[in-house]
């Protein structure tokens, strides 16, 4: 009896565990990047939608001209009538921008900062040496602008029609005035659609900086083979052009400078 008592005893074992070394965190060399383009707390629930949705837009208008580009290369009749004889990869490179770039620092603001959206025909501008990395959108874009989705739809053509008259192409072009996108290389070279395409042949390497080109081009080619596969919207050019496809007007204030006083570098889009 007292045998078997003994071994219904409950033996208790103690065990020692080390724990591992702790293992440091694995690099990550994307770490702290900004993905997304950032919106201020100015903007409403409406706008941030619908800017958020606009700036989309810019980013596949982008994404297909770097991808036609890489598919096509300079055999595209569209490179060649936009870019003449200029190397691809410049090309390639500004629209990855746009598509792949850092977006940190970046703001795109909904108010009225620097007072200028209460000006008629305004509907938004680069802040230039206010804050040369954020841009106003004013409430104007918001009513005006119409969705990618629509692109060959309106009357619209490639060759006579506004470079704003879509959300997404007038982001392309606010996006390039910001250092962190444009770098100050892609600039007002030409500006009508005929005067883009006599640059193209008078000087290529201009061609590939210009943001009117880089626009028209990305317009074109996502119409040919997205929104009307194989037939597109270019259209011809209208026998009058105005000295800007986006009846654009530059007007360039100093760091204190408000709507009614303008003088040297902030971009207004009407």
């Amino acid at each position: 009896m007292d045998t078997l008592r003994a071994r219904q005893d409950v033996v208790t074992i103690t065990r020692t565990i080390i724990s591992a070394t702790p293992q440091p965190s694995p690099y990550n060399w994307a770490a702290g990047a900004t993905t997304a383009y950032p919106i201020h707390g100015s903007c409403n629930a409406t706008e941030r939608a619908l800017l958020s949705r606009g700036l989309n837009e810019a980013v596949v208008l982008a994404a297909h001209a770097k991808d036609h580009v890489l598919r096509f290369g300079n055999s595209s009749e569209f490179y060649t009538k936009y870019f003449g004889i200029s190397p691809t990869a410049e090309v390639i490179g500004w629209y990855d921008k746009i598509v792949s770039a850092d977006r940190g620092d970046i703001w795109f603001r909904c108010d009225d900062i620097d007072g200028n959206c209460a000006q008629h025909g305004w509907a938004g501008h680069w802040r230039g040496e206010n804050a040369t990395q954020e841009t106003v959108i004013c409430p104007l874009s918001f009513t005006s602008r119409m969705p990618l989705e629509g692109l060959c739809g309106y009357g619209y053509s490639v060759s006579s029609g506004a470079l704003n008259f879509y959300f997404g192409s007038d982001l392309v072009h606010r996006l390039y005035h910001l250092p962190r996108i444009g770098e100050g290389i892609v600039e007002h070279y030409a500006d009508t659609y005929s005067e883009c395409l006599e640059l193209a042949q008078s000087d290529p390497a201009l061609a590939a900086r210009n943001s009117h080109t880089l626009q028209y081009f990305a317009l074109d080619v996502y119409a040919f083979d997205i929104a009307l596969p194989g037939e597109g919207c270019t259209g011809r050019p209208l026998d009058f052009e105005s000295e800007d496809p986006s009846t654009m007007t530059e007007v360039i204030p100093s760091a204190t400078t408000t709507a009614a006083t303008v003088s040297s570098s902030l971009e207004r889009h009407p």
